[in-house]
Order: structure tokens, then C-alpha cells, then sequence
């Protein structure tokens, strides 16, 4: 038996995007690709959505047959799963021979390429750099209290990775204030919420990104640095979730307008999620490859004046996300005051409080950015913060979904023992 025979016979599942959503007057869930290697979506039924969690390569359709009816009381017909079966292969997201294929053609395709293309432009921000400006200056507007801004260089930037859309003011208020304070920066690490990263993982490429301004250079040397420590392979296992990630793309879009347009260098990092540690009881400090990967970031930072910059939201909350129920006034203030913990652990700089705060509630407000904003403290250590705007964003028609976001400028000042 070939294969992708193998496959056909023993479905699994990518790792997909997956939306609860009503269509047509029909309960289902909405599957996407969120590698972008397809424009193609699947609606599936409610009354087939169950069979999906059964496509791990371990299950045949009889077997998924099987533990339908047993787990669920429900008789599907095995032309029903044949047919579910072959939608998601021509959708590519099972994980078989085809999808493979695929996969490995756009890797090259990636990798061959001038530089990353600007996989939100058009959508999330103007592709043409006369509106890129007029847009993202208009969203200065929109801010209802500016930050002082900084007199000394700055040394860090949280930046949200929300939609402009949304998340205007804040990035504005974040960004726009910073042209003096970044004039002498050379090289940037961007640390990027990996949201298709497995947890633990290190996501590197030495591809260059574009922006509307052109094109920013990664640096190369400092990429194969890193990959020697943390290896080769597992540092570019995932190197194409660089492709269709937003995280990275939506703040050094931002970044290349505070310069004006000038090139500086970039070190771009997918972080994978640190949840693990929580789940194990340990903490991420106490990992000596995390350690050792710190350490090499940290060396890089002295050889040149770097900025670094987190493209992170913080809590996602509500039946959007798997609450049961919306989140109300009550659910709000609660948020804003576990937010207020977060924010208070980046303006002291302190990656122990900020990861206890997190870890305390074993991350029941699911912080879009837990791991990246971890390693940003770690790298900025002890560095005081100025909180730059937060808000609480829709994240349903009826806003009882949320999504908060915030700011950050991280100065060179250390907290006072």
C-alpha cells in the first residue's frame, strides 16, 4: 500500500484553522488553511464536524464510523465521510502525500524569492505607500491621549498584532511618537506570535521582509547564529509559517514608517507557545536550551544598537474563542484587571511576575502573545516600560467577544533595587 494510499485509508488532519459558524441556517464548523497554501475554505455540518477530531492517521472511516455512533449516538453514512474525506484533500489540509508536495514547492518558492511578500497588504493596510501613509498617520486621530514621548533611545516596542482596523489608536499611539527616539538603531529582533507554532518552538528564515517602503534586510549572520544554537532543523521546521504569519509583517510595517523609510537590519523570530511549562509545573527559566537561546539573542543585541520589538496581543475571551457564554460588564472589569497585572510586569520589566501572572490563572484569558512578550523581558530585563494605550477590541458583531491589546516603549533605564 503506497503511501498516500495510507493516507486515504487512515485520514489525518492538518493543523487547520477551525471556526464554529452557522451557514445557511445549518451548525458546523468553518475549516481554513492558515499556512495560505490554498484560497479554499470547507464548511463542515455539525452532524460531520465530530468525525474531524478521530483524523489522526490512527482512525479508519470505519472506525470513525464506529466511535461517532458509540461517543455521539450518530449514524453517518460512509459515503458522508468518504465525501468529507476527499473535500479536505482537494482543500489540502490533510497532512498526505499531496499536501507534502505542495508544501515543499512553496517552501522553495518562499526561500527563492527577492524577499517576503506582503501577505496583508491590500487587506489590513494600502499596498500603495501614498495611502500606506495617509492611513496610518489618520489613525493617529483616533487617539484620545497621547504618551509623552521618549527624550532617550528606546530600546523595546510592544506592538499589538491586531488588525489596523481595530487596533489603530493604539498602534499609533505605540509608534507614531518614535521617530527621534529610534534614530540610532541598526539592527531589530522581532519577536512574532507564532499562532500555527507548535509550543516550545523557535521559528527562524533568512528571508528578507517587504514593506510598502521596500525591502528590509534580514540579517543573515545573526540567523545562522541562532540556528546553531537551538539547531538547524528544529529552527526551520516551520519556517514557512513566516509566510502567511501576521504578527511580524503588521509592526515592521509600522517600524519602516517611524524610520521614514530607512533600512535597518532585521532578526525575525516566530515564538511558539510556552503553555507547556504551565501544564509540567516547571518554568521556562529553568530550560537550558531557552536559556542558551536567550544568551545568543543577547549577545547579538550588544554588537549593534537594536531595537526589539514583541508583535503581541493579550487576552482573547468570549464564545469567539470557546467561552460559553459573552463577556459582559462583570467579565470585562476582571479583565482589565488581570490585564492591569500583565501590564504592570512590562513596565517594571520583570519576565518572573509577567509569567506567574499568566501561569497563576493557567492562562485562562489566552494570551495571544504569552511567549513572545516572556522573551521580551528576558531580553530587556529589569528595563522600565511606558504603557503606550490599551483597549479592548471586538471580537463578534455583538462585542461579547473581546480581544485587549496594549503598547509598550521600553527605555534603557534599569528599576531601582
Amino acid at each position: 500500500m503506497s503511501k498516500g494510499k495510507a493516507f486515504d485509508v487512515f485520514p489525518r488532519l492538518r493543523d487547520v484553522r477551525i471556526q464554529p459558524l452557522t451557514y445557511q441556517g445549518r451548525r458546523g464548523v468553518l475549516l481554513q488553511d492558515p499556512l495560505r497554501l490554498t484560497d479554499q475554505t470547507l464548511f463542515v455540518p455539525a452532524e460531520l464536524a465530530g468525525a474531524l477530531m478521530f483524523m489522526d492517521g490512527r482512525h479508519t472511516l470505519e472506525a470513525i464510523r464506529s466511535a461517532l455512533a458509540v461517543r455521539f449516538g450518530l449514524q453517518v453514512p460512509m459515503d458522508a465521510l468518504k465525501s468529507l474525506v476527499q473535500a479536505l484533500d482537494r482543500a489540502l489540509m490533510l497532512d498526505n502525500g499531496r499536501f507534502r508536495n505542495v508544501y515543499r514547492e512553496a517552501l522553495r518558492h518562499f526561500r527563492e524569492a527577492p524577499a517576503r511578500p506582503m501577505t496583508h497588504a491590500g487587506s489590513v493596510y494600502p499596498a500603495d505607500l501614498p495611502a500606506l501613509q495617509d492611513a496610518l498617520e489618520g489613525y493617529g486621530k483616533r487617539v484620545s491621549s497621547w504618551p509623552e514621548a521618549p527624550v532617550a533611545r528606546v530600546v523595546g516596542v510592544v506592538s499589538p498584532h491586531i488588525d489596523y482596523q481595530r487596533g489603530g489608536a493604539v498602534y499609533a499611539a505605540t509608534w507614531l511618537p518614535l521617530a527621534r527616539a529610534l534614530q540610532g538603531v541598526e539592527q531589530v529582533v522581532v519577536l512574532g506570535t507564532d499562532h500555527n507554532g507548535p509550543s516550545g518552538s523557535m521559528t527562524l528564515t533568512r528571508q528578507h521582509y517587504a514593506t510598502p517602503y521596500g525591502v528590509l534586510p534580514t540579517n543573515r549572520q545573526a540567523v545562522d547564529t541562532l540556528a546553531a544554537v537551538w539547531g538547524e532543523e528544529a529552527a526551520f521546521e516551520h519556517e514557512l509559517h513566516h509566510l502567511g504569519e501576521h504578527s511580524i509583517e503588521l509592526a515592521l510595517v509600522w517600524l519602516h514608517h517611524v524610520l521614514g523609510g530607512r533600512s535597518v537590519e532585521v532578526v525575525p523570530v516566530l515564538v511558539g507557545g510556552i503553555n507547556h511549562y504551565i501544564e509540567t509545573g516547571q518554568v521556562p527559566w529553568q530550560d537550558a536550551r531557552l536559556e542558551a537561546f536567550i544568551e545568543a539573542m543577547r549577545d547579538l543585541m550588544e554588537a549593534k544598537p537594536t531595537l526589539v520589538v514583541a508583535g503581541v496581543d493579550l487576552a482573547h475571551v468570549g464564545p469567539a474563542f470557546g467561552d460559553p457564554a459573552p463577556w459582559g460588564l462583570a467579565e470585562r472589569a476582571r479583565l482589565k484587571r488581570e490585564d492591569q497585572r500583565l501590564m504592570d510586569a512590562i513596565r517594571q520589566g520583570d519576565p518572573y511576575a509577567f509569567y506567574h501572572a499568566v501561569a497563576e490563572v493557567k492562562d485562562r484569558f489566552r494570551i495571544c502573545g504569552f511567549a513572545p512578550l516572556y522573551l521580551y523581558l528576558r531580553l530587556l530585563e529589569g528595563r522600565l516600560a511606558t504603557i503606550t494605550g490599551y483597549e479592548l477590541c471586538p471580537a463578534d458583531p455583538e462585542f461579547g467577544s473581546i480581544v485587549s491589546i496594549c503598547g509598550a516603549w521600553t527605555s534603557g533605564s534599569m528599576t531601582m533595587a
